[in-house]
């Protein structure tokens, strides 16, 4: 099995933040689809809230993007691997047509970015405050979405 990366450098400064922001729609369309394509080759992998996977932040500036298989290795995941994983599970089991969405919000010096999950009504569901989010890095109040 091969293990495939994408070096990027993204979010440089300020100038670049638009920029930036579109490659990561991109790119979390990318996993979540990554993840769909998992879910049909592996109908038995168990459900994002039952397999036991729980939400561990990233040291900054690290960032490892996993899909379904490697995050349910590791028994963890961050907010991209787990919205992703999420939409992905909805689209296959559930034939809703979820995307990963993203927040943003300085916290210092810091420009943090949340995924989540938007379903077609426009509900928002995050998946890594239900896995644990709030216990180690960011909260949701400091993301701005409570």
């Amino acid at each position: 099995m091969r293990q495939v990366s994408f070096r990027l450098q993204l979010f440089g400064s300020e100038a670049e933040r638009a920029s930036s922001e579109r490659i990561l729609r991109v790119l979390l369309r990318a996993l979540a689809a990554a993840d769909v394509e998992y879910l049909r080759a592996h109908p038995n992998t168990p459900a994002l809230y039952e397999s036991g996977v729980r939400y561990r932040a990233e040291r900054v500036p690290r960032e490892f993007w996993k899909g379904v298989a490697e995050t349910l290795q590791d028994r963890h995941g961050d907010c991209e691997d787990l919205a992703c994983w999420r939409c992905a599970e909805l689209v296959v089991r559930e034939r809703i047509a979820a995307e990963p969405v993203f927040r943003y919000r300085r916290v210092g010096r810091l420009s943090v970015y949340h995924i989540l999950v938007r379903y077609p009504d426009g509900r928002i569901e995050d998946p890594s405050v239900v896995l644990g989010m709030g216990q180690g890095g960011a909260t949701r109040r400091q993301l701005g979405l409570s």
